[in-house]
C-alpha cells in the first residue's frame, strides 16, 4: 500500500533521503502492541527510506512523560494526542505540526468533518484521528442474568434497583481508583447529565464551574458512591494493569460492569484467562439522572488521534494519512476491538457491543470529550484528584468547585 505525497510547505519537507522517526504509543502488551509493529513495518516496505521507531509507554504515564519530552525540546516525531485544552496547549506553545494542507482528499472523505474537527483548533489541523471513543457501561450479560438484571437500566432509578440486586451476588461495579481519572469519569457523566451544552460550552472556555449544576453532579455522584457500589478496595485498584485491575475484574467475572470510554473491550480481552473477548461483554450508556439540564441522549467521549511534533518531517503526515486507510483501520479495530474512524472500516464491526455504543454514539445530539481533556493537564488533574478525595472521604463536593476554580486561575 501506498500513501500519496502531501502538500506541505517548506518546512514539512525532509532532506529526500532516508528518514527515521520516533512513534509514542502505548498498547503495552497483545495485539494491540503488535499491530504497531506490523502498521509500522508495512508503512517500511511500501516508503524503504523510512524508518519508524516505536516507544511504548504506559497508558496512566503518557500524558506526563509526553508533557516533559515537549517542554525540554526531545519529543517524540509522532504521538498520542488527546485533544482538547491539553492539546490546545501545545499548540499555543509551538509545538505540534499544522497538517491542515498535508491530509489527504482520502483521509477527509473516509473520516468525515466532524471527527476530524477533533484534531482541530482555530481552523488549523493538528492531529488526525484514529478512533472513536464514547463511553457508557459495559456489563457482564451472565452476572446481571444471574442477578435478576434482565434489561441494562435506563434511568436512575433502574440502575440504583440493579447495582441492589448486582450486591447480592457480588460486586455490582468495577472502578480503578488509583488512577484517579477513571473514578473522575463518574462525576463527568454526572455533569453531562446536570449540566446544559452550554454551560458544558462554557466552561470549556472559562475552565471555572460557578454554574449550580457542577455542584448537583457532585452531589448526584456522592449520593450514588454512598450505596457502596464499587470493589472493594477501589482507591486502590487500577484500571487496566492486571488481573486485578478493574478492567481485569471485568475479564475474570470478578465485577458485574465498568464505566468506560469504547477501549475498554480491547483492555478487558487482554486480561481473560485465554487473552479473547469476553463471551457475554454488553454495553448500554449511562442513565437518565432527574433534575438535569443535560440531554439525556447526549455522550461522553471523543476521538484518539495522531500528532506530529512542530519538528518532524514531511513523512510523519504521510504516517497519519495510511493510518486512516480501510485496511489499516479494520486491522486496528481488529487488534484493538476498539471502534475505527474510518466510515468505510466501521462496516467491519461485528460485535453487538460495539454496534450498540456506535449506536448510542451515532443517536447523541451532542459529544462532549472527557472533561480532563477538555480543561487541559493542570485543571483536569486538579478536577480527577478532588473527585478522588470526595470518594476517599477526604474531601467534599464544594472541594471539587474550589479546586477546578483555583487551578484554573493558576493558568
Amino acid at each position: 500500500m501506498s500513501v500519496a505525497a502531501c502538500g506541505g510547505g517548506d518546512d514539512n519537507q525532509s532532506s529526500g533521503g532516508n528518514v527515521t522517526m520516533s512513534l509514542w504509543q502505548n498498547a503495552t502488551t497483545g495485539p494491540g502492541a503488535a499491530f504497531w509493529q506490523k502498521t509500522t513495518a508495512d508503512f517500511h516496505a511500501a516508503h524503504p527510506n523510512v524508518t519508524i521507531k516505536i516507544q511504548t509507554v504506559q497508558n496512566e504515564d503518557l500524558d506526563g512523560k509526553l508533557q516533559t519530552a515537549l517542554n525540554s525540546g526531545s519529543a517524540p516525531d509522532i504521538f498520542l494526542q488527546r485533544g482538547g485544552g491539553k492539546m490546545a496547549a501545545m499548540v499555543e506553545a509551538g509545538q505540534l505540526k499544522d497538517l491542515t494542507n498535508d491530509v489527504t482528499a482520502e483521509t477527509k472523505a473516509a473520516v468525515g468533518d466532524a471527527a476530524l474537527g477533533t484534531g482541530s483548533l482555530d481552523g488549523k489541523l493538528y492531529a488526525i484521528p484514529q478512533s472513536i471513543l464514547p463511553g457508557g457501561l459495559w456489563y457482564s450479560q451472565d452476572l446481571f442474568k444471574a442477578a435478576g438484571v434482565t434489561t441494562p437500566p435506563t434511568t436512575m432509578d433502574e440502575f440504583n434497583a440493579a447495582v441492589t440486586k448486582l450486591k447480592a451476588k457480588g460486586t455490582p461495579i468495577a472502578l480503578g481508583g488509583k488512577d484517579a481519572w477513571p473514578a473522575a469519569h463518574w462525576y463527568y457523566w454526572f455533569a453531562l447529565r446536570a449540566c446544559s451544552k452550554a454551560t458544558l460550552d462554557a466552561a470549556a472556555k472559562s475552565k471555572s464551574f460557578d454554574d449550580p449544576c457542577w455542584t448537583k453532579a457532585g452531589n448526584d455522584l456522592k449520593t450514588f458512591a454512598g450505596t457502596q457500589p464499587f470493589n472493594n478496595g477501589f482507591l486502590t485498584t487500577s484500571a487496566q494493569q492486571g488481573a486485578g485491575s478493574s478492567a481485569g475484574l471485568i475479564a475474570n467475572h470478578k465485577a458485574s460492569m465498568e464505566l468506560m470510554g469504547s477501549w475498554d473491550p480491547g483492555v478487558i480481552a487482554g486480561l481473560t484467562k485465554n487473552q479473547k473477548p469476553l463471551p457475554d461483554l454488553a454495553f448500554f450508556p449511562f442513565p437518565t439522572v432527574p433534575g438535569g439540564q443535560g440531554d439525556p441522549a447526549a455522550i461522553m467521549g471523543g476521538a484518539d488521534g495522531l500528532s506530529c511534533s512542530a519538528k518532524a518531517p514531511k513523512e510523519c503526515a504521510d504516517f497519519l494519512n495510511y493510518l486512516d486507510t480501510k485496511d489499516v483501520q479494520i486491522a486496528y479495530y481488529k487488534a484493538f476491538n476498539s471502534l475505527p474512524i474510518s466510515k468505510e472500516a466501521q462496516t467491519a464491526v461485528t460485535e453487538p457491543y460495539l454496534k450498540a455504543v456506535l449506536d448510542a454514539y451515532n443517536k447523541a445530539p451532542y459529544v462532549s470529550q472527557w472533561l480532563d481533556t477538555v480543561y487541559g493537564q493542570n485543571v483536569g488533574n486538579a478536577l480527577n484528584v478532588a473527585v478522588v478525595n470526595m470518594l476517599a472521604g477526604k474531601g467534599d463536593v464544594a472541594g471539587i468547585i474550589k479546586a477546578v476554580n483555583d487551578a484554573a486561575k493558576k493558568g
